[in-house]
């Protein structure tokens, strides 16, 4: 959550700060701020909501900004106190010399507050963020060094924090620090750069060095200092980044989830590439240190993901026991992380994280190595958190995903699983050879048949101008697609704010069946060629004899569909172990179009935010 950027250099200050923040909003959109070390006074301009408020408050102020040498900005996601200019960021001690902004949470933030303010400090916030700020500037009070103050008011923190500190006295520096949360400093010439993330100065630069836990980077314009945990001054290694600016335009596009939405069929041959050469030979996943003995050691796997991602997992749980007839657990995190698990050394644990830096995932794999796990990481940053935990790696290579809402990473990740699944089976030498040719064969065709999904949208644009107005929705599938159908209905809450919910259709009759009227869309997920085709087509009869409204999700030709169901959308055929890649395309757009429809705001959802980097 939140975003972070700073610089200090030869540039406008204030404009590299803003486009930080603009490529960073993905990160949290509550409110924002910087602050600027302005003629040897620091000043701070906050606003509440989009960024266009801010920018508006700058173009007022701009007659009292001169000479800046150094700023920091903050874009927020709520976590301690509401979405108000009090608690947006940055903060300032009381007497307006230092100034903070931080991502993550300091969970003893209560305690320190209450031993700050019998110093005398004034909180003026509900922010845990405020407590660093009072904290470190007791602490400059006692060495006038920023960079001392930091160290020393490190020791008292308790949590999870990306932190960037400037003062007064010291207006050509920046410092910054981190601990279980990202943050990475971009190399220019004359001027540098701080972030959360990449995008904030790919613009600038393709230069980087990320920090680890404990480090403390002191960042002038014209030099850097680097120092570990033990206050050693360190060396850190300069990494060429692989991205450019043009990844984050829409491209014509009206929205980054649609433009995200049709870059996945390019996003599957990239997962592909320098994996599957041939059907006649084996996967390929050289960072994958798992071989026939590790998997005879095997007793048990544990998939561990939030959100979507954890949609992922269990379709990765369906085909990993398929294909190998290993048992395969899969939990939320945030689940995980709270219970004593049966976790050892016989145990792969699969992180799965489209950031690479979700809280609740890299606590759950921190825990899992301590018990001696192999850990495997899936995740769209190769460079995140977790692919440092990493015994084994799989990197998705969706490519930045700007949109809140998840789509082509969940893509990534489903194709992720397949090639996983596949590899072990061959190492294991668990299916017919003949079989696994097949559905490499299949995966290959794969991008042509979201082609002709995206280029085929009217019936799936007419069934979301049937249904936007609906308040509630329900998905249905089984097997393999139950997590087709909780996707589905994830995505369609998440971006239009519509109550939907999936659930497994034989479910439907021990409970939900009381929902069904014809107020009640119902979607359904029928793969013909399965054992559960005809189960799931007795369940949405069973719908329809409540009125439900009923759609059908299918690749089937059978016309007596229309029978049963108003709407019929079409997918390209494909066997049903490879189908949840191909059914979740239309149910994006279905989610897409309805928000669009309805107007709400398709890439930034309320109250969400793309990398969730607290517990």
């Amino acid at each position: 959550m939140c975003g972070i950027v700073g610089y200090t250099g030869k540039r406008n200050v204030i404009d590299v700060l803003m486009t930080g923040l603009v490529s960073l909003e993905y990160r949290g959109y509550d409110s924002a701020g910087i602050a600027i070390n302005n003629d040897g006074e620091i000043k701070v301009y906050k606003a509440i909501g989009k960024l266009g408020n801010l920018k508006t408050l700058l173009e007022e102020k701009k007659s009292e900004i001169t000479n800046v040498k150094s700023g920091i900005g903050h874009i927020r996601w709520a976590t301690h106190g509401g979405a108000t200019e009090f608690n947006a960021h940055p903060h300032t001690c009381t007497c307006g010399k230092l100034v903070v902004v931080h991502n993550g949470i300091i969970e003893n933030f209560k305690e320190l507050k209450e031993v700050l303010t019998k110093e005398g400090c004034v909180f003026r916030s509900q922010t845990d963020t405020e407590t660093i700020a009072h904290l470190f500037a007791r602490e400059y009070g006692k060495t006038h060094n920023l960079k001392e103050a930091v160290k020393n008011g490190l020791k008292e923190l308790k949590g999870a924090y990306a932190i960037c500190v400037m003062h007064k006295d010291e207006p050509d520096t920046i410092v910054a620090t981190r601990k279980n949360a990202p943050l990475l400093i971009g190399l220019g010439e004359g001027e540098n750069f701080i972030a959360s993330d990449i995008p904030a100065f790919i613009e600038y630069t393709k230069k980087a060095i990320y920090l680890d836990d404990g480090d403390i980077a002191v960042v002038k314009a014209d030099g850097l200092e680097f120092y570990n945990e033990k206050d050693e001054k360190i060396t850190k290694k300069i990494e060429q980044l692989p991205w450019e600016p043009v990844a984050l335009s829409k491209m014509g596009y009206k929205h980054f989830m649609l433009k995200e939405i049709h870059e996945q069929p390019d996003v599957i041959r990239n997962v592909l590439n320098g994996k599957l050469f041939d059907i006649d030979e084996p996967i390929v996943l050289n960072e994958v240190q798992i071989d026939n003995e590790t998997l005879k050691k095997l007793n048990r796997i544990e998939i561990i993901a939030c959100g979507t991602s954890l949609h992922a997992a269990m379709v990765g749980k369906y085909i990993i026991e398929d294909f190998t007839g290993i048992a395969v657990d899969v939990e939320p995190s945030s689940e995980y992380i709270y219970r004593k698990t049966v976790t050892n050394e016989k145990t792969l644990v699969i992180g799965v994280s489209q950031s690479g830096e979700t809280a609740d995932t890299i606590t759950a794999i921190r825990q899992a190595k301590e018990k001696g796990a192999h850990v495997l990481i899936i995740t769209n940053r190769p460079d995140s958190s977790m692919a440092r935990y990493a015994d084994s790696l799989i990197p998705v290579s969706a490519g930045i995903e700007i949109s809140v809402a998840a789509t082509k990473s969940y893509t990534a990740q489903l194709l992720s699983f397949y090639l996983l699944a596949i590899k072990m089976a061959e190492i294991k030498n668990s299916m017919p050879k003949e079989y696994l040719k097949t559905l490499k064969h299949e995966l290959i065709q794969v991008p042509v048949k979201l082609e002709e999904i995206l280029n085929n949208k009217e019936e799936i644009k007419k069934c979301a101008r049937k249904f936007a107005n609906y308040k509630n929705f329900i998905f249905i599938a089984r097997g393999i697609n139950l997590a087709t159908a909780l996707e589905g209905a994830l995505k369609l809450k998440e971006i239009s704010y519509i109550n939907a919910t999936g659930y497994a259709a034989g479910e439907l009759k021990h409970g939900p069946i009381a929902m069904l009227d014809e107020t009640m869309p119902v979607l359904s997920i029928l793969i013909p060629g399965g054992i559960t085709y005809d189960k799931i087509l007795s369940n949405s009869e069973e719908a329809k004899a409540r009125n439900a409204r009923l759609i059908a999700l299918t690749s089937s030709e059978d016309e007596h569909l229309y029978d049963i169901f108003e709407n019929v959308i079409k997918i390209p055929p494909i066997p049903e172990i490879l189908s949840p890649i191909t059914a979740n395309v239309p149910c994006q757009l279905l989610a897409y179009y309805i928000s669009e429809f309805l107007g709400k705001d398709v890439d930034q959802p309320r109250n969400l935010a793309k990398s969730v980097t607290v517990e």
